[in-house]
């Protein structure tokens, strides 16, 4: 067995945390995944996995390692696709990121038209609400929400959104409107993500940050959950704007304090921009970027 495909099954079998599991995403038998990871490990003379009857965990050289062999994978397959040429139809797998809901209100359709349009592809779509590593785990194309830090990655901004108030009007008949961030105190708040009883919530007034410390009557560690507690009348909630479009157009939600809030929040498409072009990725952000830009929630 050649390096690159030790390499390529080591990298499935750390990723998986497994030998079954990896040879079922790489269509093998787990005894042919089980051998090239001991022959690979035989060669370099280094101990890469923990084994368990229960689990497989990378060891410190394993994680090195890991490192590296996905950069090499990497580089392989930028090769491949440069000499098929900038022309060639977009093939391969493709691995993209997105925190939840955005990932399913805006990225999922995209992936599914960028499936129908190129046959030859696949696409591994990671959903969390965390800043997922590039690098280490793997992913092509990332979306990111918010002002990007120095880095060497390719970003193509792709839309705004604003950090918003909202509440339904069934709430704001019974409770009324608030004229300033201060009149919150006097009001039922829901917190998404924080359990936290004291947190602030930031405003702007005439250009300055105002900050209100807020107690709120619920609190949930999702955002669904929070729009679904202000959908049902039960109070005020802060959200991405991206988050309740659907909700805003039916009248099932409204915006407060608009004239208070914060600076608009930056959305960017997040790439590894290799040597060569890769038709798959290049093709995938110009189709997504396209999508977003379109979306009237999003600009």
């Amino acid at each position: 067995m050649d390096r690159l495909t030790e390499m390529q099954i080591y990298v499935a079998v750390a990723e998986c945390e497994g030998f079954a599991a990896a040879a079922r995403r790489l269509t093998i038998s787990p005894p042919v995944a089980t051998r090239a990871v001991a022959d690979l490990e035989a060669r370099l003379g280094v101990k890469l996995l923990n084994r368990t009857t229960r689990y497989v965990r990378v060891t410190d050289a394993g994680q090195r390692y890991l490192e590296d062999a996905r950069r090499v994978i990497a580089a392989a397959d930028e090769a491949d696709e440069a000499a098929i040429g900038v022309n060639g139809e977009p093939r391969g797998h493709l691995t993209v990121t997105a925190p939840v809901l955005f990932g399913r209100i805006y990225v999922m359709p995209g992936i599914v038209d960028y499936l129908q349009r190129f046959p030859a592809t696949e696409v591994s779509a990671l959903f969390v609400d965390r800043v997922v590593n590039l690098l280490e785990e793997g992913i092509d194309v990332a979306l990111r929400i918010g002002e990007l830090g120095d880095s060497s990655f390719h970003a193509v901004r792709v839309g705004s959104v604003r950090r918003v108030l909202c509440a339904s009007p069934e709430y704001i008949v019974r409770h009324g409107l608030p004229a300033h961030p201060g009149a919150l105190l006097n009001h039922q708040l829901i917190v998404a993500t924080n359990l936290g009883m004291n947190i602030e919530w930031r405003f702007m007034q005439d250009g300055k940050p105002l900050s209100i410390r807020i107690k709120p009557r619920l609190s949930v560690t999702s955002n669904d959950s929070a729009i679904e507690a202000a959908v049902c009348g039960l109070g005020i909630t802060r959200v991405m704007s991206y988050q309740i479009a659907h909700e805003l157009e039916q009248g099932k939600l409204k915006i407060l304090l608009s004239e208070f809030e914060p600076d608009i929040v930056p959305v960017h498409i997040l790439h590894r921009e290799g040597r060569y072009s890769s038709a798959k990725i290049r093709s995938f952000i110009d189709l997504l970027a396209e999508r977003l830009r379109a979306h009237k929630s999003l600009n």
